[in-house]
């Protein structure tokens, strides 16, 4: 499996380690897609590619599969802020429901890998060694249960359908809280009991290991980017020890004089800490904010920002405070029982005023009042309406008659009988036609969400369309970009090409040494051009069918990547073929060990094929220079010939691109072809001989510094030739 880079994420959830993760992703340059699972998020101080703010049960969450098609799927699980688990019995059917729609989504997309993270709640009870991951899960709660689930769930698809997903158990996180909204770790827990009451209930019988949330972030990343891991699940743990006495006490050093820690060590020890070893032996583990530092920033900040964190009712608020909001709680309570009693006494005293008059003599106010708030406020108000009017009417009755013949009266309880039944039937129809109003409201919402979805998602990918538009003719590693630049060879000269593609292979590629070697023959190849030291480590003539790993490939037509880092090998190389000839071979040095990727290794295929049409001509003009222009059948290239050569290799050496050094020979009175054979014997196959038409004869050493110049001067003395190094091409 390949270690994906620049990679496309999908992030669902929300919280400080969605946060966290966001933050490490986009430092690596990678691309993240934000599910939020509400249809209005909160502000997010990082950034991110695109924000989904739909719910994850919501059809829509197969559109973004489609449109992204992640490399990774990220769901934060138990720690998404999103779930409220103080309702946990809703909270966890809704919480596997969104997980089964998830991963559905990401199956049917068949591809990527789906990240799961759960925590060390899955197990109950107390243990005396640190878990392992082949421990079974053990939940005792209902959010504890549902987490366990989500476990089994992922197991289930990975192990049916063959997919790439696996589970992260983080133990206790902790990590410094948004204003206003305290985490639910044993850290800010005990710091919300310090704000509330300036007391921290700690016990020392209680062990367990936390983790800084940008710690667990670091940590998930390798093994959210890690090519392959072995285990479908692991445990990420600091395995740094602390019980709560200990954690109490650091809090209290932060937060200074006023707290007070409480001791309640009664009982039995519950101990759980997750064993991080397994993790740390295949990815590696660095902590970097342990327990003093961490526990620090937590109760800091929250000190700093108390206000945001405690209530007017809670010890740490004043009492003029508290007491205002109890009034405020009890007032917003009473208000509508206080309406409909300040109504009744409006009402008892109209129809005691108007008793008697001709006019309103038909009119029963009481029944107009006990219908008004059975129509506006419904069944429940409509109940209390008939007792006060009731009750009115009977004391309205008194004023004439005594207690015990109102009380004998029959059509005083048919009155009531009307008040109630009609009040109660109005107030029931109010409250149906409101829950109908209301069921409406809601299937209108839903479809009106829906069409906003799908109209966002449109215009997420017309943006998206336009992004990758404007990539695809702009950006370095586009084949727009790739065409601007190896069109430039197809108008550079015949002898200057070889020189710029190696320019462009390093350009295009992005590494530190690149190097063009030619074909000689089925076993040996010979450079001819380079950018650096590291490119020229090989030599400058390499018998690559000995270089079986990297020759195998190169047979296969197939792009070479040093996965054992050999330091006799490129660490990737492609060949240029034409027809079934291998003519060239690309090497390249200096690429980091992340992007050496199936990915690298098809841009570089796509790269040698665009390259391939316009070398090729530029060695097959070379050859016909070097072998269609010798004078009198001899090694001798003509002039014009060998000034073009010489030139565009002096330019390369210029430019670092290659070795190369010009010797001038006198050669006066002697004979030409003489000349020419004992100078033939002095030089290699590669080296090229040219004459200015008189009594000088020129020779190009390629892949020669001046150093080594020297060994072939030598040698032509030897045979009774004088030569001098030359700068430039003088014939």
């Amino acid at each position: 499996m390949r270690k994906w880079e620049d990679m496309e994420v999908l992030l669902i959830g929300n919280g400080r380690l969605v946060e966290a993760l966001i933050d490490r992703l986009n430092k690596n340059g990678d691309r993240v897609y934000l599910l939020t699972g509400q249809r209005e998020s909160r502000h997010l101080r990082q950034r991110v590619f695109e924000k989904y703010n739909f719910s994850y049960d919501n059809d829509s969450v197969k559109d973004i599969y489609d449109s992204i098609k992640p490399d990774i799927t990220i769901f934060a699980g138990a720690w998404d802020s999103h779930f409220n688990w103080q309702k946990a019995r809703q909270e966890s059917v809704r919480y596997t429901a969104a997980l089964i729609n998830i991963l559905t989504a990401y199956s049917m997309l068949g591809r990527g890998r789906f990240i799961y993270f759960s925590s060390q709640e899955v197990f109950s009870g107390s243990f005396p060694q640190n878990l392992p991951e082949s421990w079974k899960p053990a939940p005792k709660n209902l959010r504890s249960m549902a987490i366990a689930q989500g476990e089994e769930i992922c197991a289930n698809y990975r192990q049916n359908q063959g997919l790439d997903i696996r589970i992260l158990r983080l133990d206790h996180l902790y990590c410094v809280p948004e204003k206003g909204r305290p985490e639910a770790d044993p850290c800010g827990v005990m710091c919300m009991q310090a704000l509330k009451s300036g007391k921290i209930f700690a016990s020392d019988r209680d062990v367990f290991s936390m983790l800084f949330v940008k710690d667990a972030a670091e940590l998930s990343y390798k093994a959210i980017a890690a090519p392959e891991l072995a285990q479908p699940v692991y445990h990420i743990s600091a395995m740094e020890e602390i019980n709560g006495v200990e954690l109490a006490e650091l809090i209290q050093d932060a937060m200074g004089k006023g707290v007070e820690v409480v001791e309640e060590s009664v009982g039995e020890v519950h101990r759980v800490v997750l064993d991080g070893s397994a993790f740390a032996e295949k990815l590696g583990q660095k902590i970097f904010t342990h327990y003093p530092e961490g526990v620090k920033q937590v109760a800091q900040f929250m000190k700093r920002h108390r206000e945001s964190f405690i209530q007017a009712e809670d010890a740490g608020g004043s009492w003029a405070a508290r007491l205002l909001h109890r009034v405020r709680v009890i007032l917003a309570a009473l208000v509508p029982y206080v309406e409909n009693i300040l109504c009744f006494v409006g009402v008892f005293f109209l129809n005691h005023y108007t008793a008697g008059n001709g006019f309103f003599d038909r009119v029963d106010f009481f029944l107009l009042y006990v219908l008004l708030f059975a129509v506006t406020l419904g069944q429940r108000q409509a109940v209390l309406s008939g007792l006060l009017a009731s009750a009115g009417y009977c004391l309205q009755q008194m004023y004439y008659r005594s207690g015990f013949e109102v009380l004998l009266d029959f059509n005083l309880y048919v009155w009531m009988a009307q008040i109630f039944i009609v009040g109660m039937v109005v107030g029931y129809i109010k409250d149906q036609l409101h829950t109908i109003k209301q069921e409406s409201q809601d299937e209108i919402a839903y479809l009106e969400n829906r069409l906003e979805d799908l109209t966002e998602i449109n215009d997420s990918n017309v943006r998206m369309k336009e992004n990758f538009e404007v990539q695809l003719v702009n950006q370095k590693d586009s084949l727009g970009k790739i065409y601007d630049i190896t069109s430039i060879l197809e108008r550079q000269a015949p002898e200057e090409v070889l020189f710029t593609a190696v320019q462009t292979l390093a350009q295009l590629m992005e590494c530190g040494g690149a190097a063009i070697y030619t074909v000689a023959n089925r076993d040996y190849a010979r450079l001819f051009s380079s950018i650096s030291r590291e490119a020229r480590s090989l030599g400058n003539s390499i018998k690559y069918s000995a270089m079986t790993e990297m020759y195998r490939e190169l047979k296969e037509r197939r792009v070479f990547i040093n996965k054992t880092m050999q330091e006799k090998l490129p660490l990737m190389a492609s060949a240029v073929y034409s027809g079934e000839e291998m003519q060239l071979i690309f090497m390249l040095w200096g690429i980091p060990w992340q992007r050496m990727t199936m990915a690298e290794a098809n841009r570089l295929a796509v790269i040698g094929q665009m390259v391939q049409s316009a070398v090729v001509r530029a060695t097959r003009y070379l050859d016909a220079l070097s072998s269609q222009r010798y004078v009198d059948g001899t090694r001798l290239m003509a002039g014009d010939a060998f000034r073009q050569l010489a030139g565009a290799f002096l330019r390369a050496r210029d430019q670092g691109l290659t070795e190369c050094a010009l010797l001038e020979i006198p050669v006066s009175g002697k004979s030409r072809s003489a000349v020419v054979s004992a100078l033939s014997e002095g030089i290699r196959q590669s080296d090229y001989m040219g004459s200015d038409g008189g009594d000088t004869v020129y020779i190009l050493l390629s892949n020669t510094n001046e150093e080594n110049a020297g060994l072939v001067m030598e040698r032509f003395r030897a045979a009774g030739y004088n030569s001098s190094l030359l700068k430039e091409v003088a014939l």
